[in-house]
């Protein structure tokens, strides 16, 4: 398990770790970020990258000019669209000979379960909504490319729904980021960030967990 550990450290500590990307890689860093929203946005065995609190930490260095706004604004949010895109195509013709496969190396049916249940709440807004849930983000797309929604409805949704994510978690980051309080504190925010994040799931679960017992007495 000493590699989750690393992967946990290397997104908790986010800041240094993009600080140590800009300095090795340079103008680079900006296609890297890139890969990262497009690959946990467009590819349904990646939700465990980050999100939410990538795009803050790359607002709070471009906020302090060591990334350019008007090229990482622009770069994240095309990635974000087309990730959402890709993985509504993957779904559309991969998701009905996955959904027959009992289980998959690389495939987590009780997110989809979850997934659906989301939908069944929220409807189309999930495109929107799922933007700020973490697992919900990367499997909405592939839900609805199964056949939830049309690709003109999906569309309409995924570019405001990309838009409002990388905005407030990227601008937060350029206004916020630099403040002191914030920077000496910068794990924390981040820890903060994905509880935050991961409240609505975690809510979610806890009502569905309440409610089986009321619906086993039925």
């Amino acid at each position: 398990m000493d590699w989750l550990k690393q992967l946990f450290d290397l997104f908790l500590h986010l800041d240094d770790t993009l600080g140590r990307v800009i300095a090795e890689y340079q103008g680079w860093t900006y296609v890297l970020l890139a890969l990262v929203i497009f690959a946990e946005t467009g590819l349904v065995f990646t939700p465990f990258l980050p999100g939410d609190s990538l795009h803050f930490t790359v607002g709070a260095f471009a906020g302090m000019e060591k990334l350019d706004i008007r090229v990482t604004f622009p770069l994240l949010l095309g990635a974000a669209i087309l990730g959402n895109t890709s993985n509504y195509w993957i779904g559309k013709f991969l998701g009905p000979r996955i959904l027959r496969s009992a289980s998959s190396r690389f495939f987590n049916r009780r997110h989809l379960e979850r997934t659906h249940a989301f939908y069944e709440k929220h409807g189309g807004m999930t495109i929107i909504l799922a933007q700020f849930v973490p697992i919900v983000r990367t499997f909405a797309p592939f839900v609805a490319g199964i056949g939830a929604m049309t690709y003109r409805r999906f569309i309409a949704f995924n570019i405001v729904g990309a838009l409002l994510w990388v905005s407030i978690c990227m601008f937060a980051g350029y206004f916020f980021g630099s403040i002191p309080v914030v920077k000496n504190n910068f794990e924390l925010v981040v820890l903060g960030i994905i509880a935050v994040s991961l409240l609505p799931a975690v809510i979610e679960f806890l009502r569905h967990r309440a409610a089986r017992p009321r619906g086993e007495a039925a």
